[in-house]
């Protein structure tokens, strides 16, 4: 199978932001064990996914790295050939804290530099090297640093040659809406992002997305899956989708959607479907003053 070259959103200093990616996150080994992700991210690289996105709550960054040091070594790709994000862990939002977390992810994934560092979710637990600390009521312990310092503290990373000044721009969530907003430097645009957009469900009340006609219709008449269609509805509205999958037919689907379009009517009607719905909340944070997603269906 040839390898598909991705379209990039332009991004200052790098080769751009590819508009595809590979998503690592298996909830934490229920859905994959770390050395399926590794043989995930070598399968993903040979279909011509060039972007991956990492955690270091995922607690899969070295096999990870494992698998872009065998396919650079393999010839298969070049280091500034891929686009590696990672992520600061919510219990490490204390800028005194902020380098040590990343250079774990860096000693784990033995890549050099990150193309992208982000907070991954604006609220902080309590400061530590446990993931999410649960107090002896059973709700998660929260700590109160600003997410708008924690990203200064983040771009004293640049500031020290941690991160080349140019590469390494942070994203952070926006209040409310719960979109990404795309903070560089110097005021960068706004990006969008979709991450895991081929769930099928938001909870177990909900319409499963994938039973929807329209759906089924549009992906018999493009000979395509319904996930290939909504991929690519995604992709027509300048989005990254960034799929995550340890089955290689999966991996090698979720890039095949290249050789097709969505006609302005398949569009809206897909928009049709629409009901607010948010599948990622977070509901342990719902308590934290910096929650985003109250006014989320």
């Amino acid at each position: 199978m040839a390898a598909r070259k991705v379209p990039v959103i332009p991004l200052p200093g790098t080769n751009g932001y590819p508009m595809i990616g590979l998503g690592t996150f298996t909830i934490f080994e229920r859905r994959g064990s770390n050395d399926e992700v590794k043989e995930a991210v070598k399968c993903a690289i040979d279909c011509g996914y060039r972007s991956l996105d990492c955690a270091l709550v995922y607690q899969n960054e070295s096999s990870v790295g494992q698998a872009v040091a065998d396919k650079i070594r393999d010839g298969v790709v070049k280091r500034e050939d891929l686009f590696i994000t990672t992520k600061l862990w919510d219990t490490h939002h204390n800028p005194a804290n902020i380098r040590e977390n990343c250079m774990k992810s860096l000693n784990s994934l033995k890549c050099g530099y990150i193309d992208l560092y982000l907070i991954h979710w604006p609220f902080g637990f309590e400061d530590g090297d446990e993931y999410f600390p649960m107090g002896d009521d059973g709700k998660a312990r929260f700590s109160d640093h600003d997410y708008v310092g924690v990203w200064k503290g983040m771009e004293k990373l640049v500031d020290e040659g941690l991160q080349p000044t140019d590469r390494g721009p942070s994203l952070l969530l926006e209040q409310k809406t719960g979109r990404f907003l795309y903070c560089q430097r110097n005021h960068g645009d706004g990006l969008r992002a979709a991450w895991e957009p081929e769930q099928n469900r938001a909870g177990d009340k909900d319409p499963v997305v994938f039973d929807e006609p329209i759906l089924k219709e549009i992906a018999e008449r493009k000979k395509k899956s319904i996930a290939q269609v909504c991929l690519r509805f995604l992709l027509q509205r300048n989005i990254v989708v960034i799929p995550k999958s340890v089955n290689p037919q999966r991996i090698k689907e979720n890039i095949d959607i290249l050789d097709f379009e969505l006609s302005d009517e398949e569009m809206k009607a897909i928009w049709s479907l629409d009901s607010g719905k948010r599948f990622y909340i977070e509901p342990i944070a719902k308590t934290h003053k910096y929650y985003p997603f109250e006014d989320v269906k």
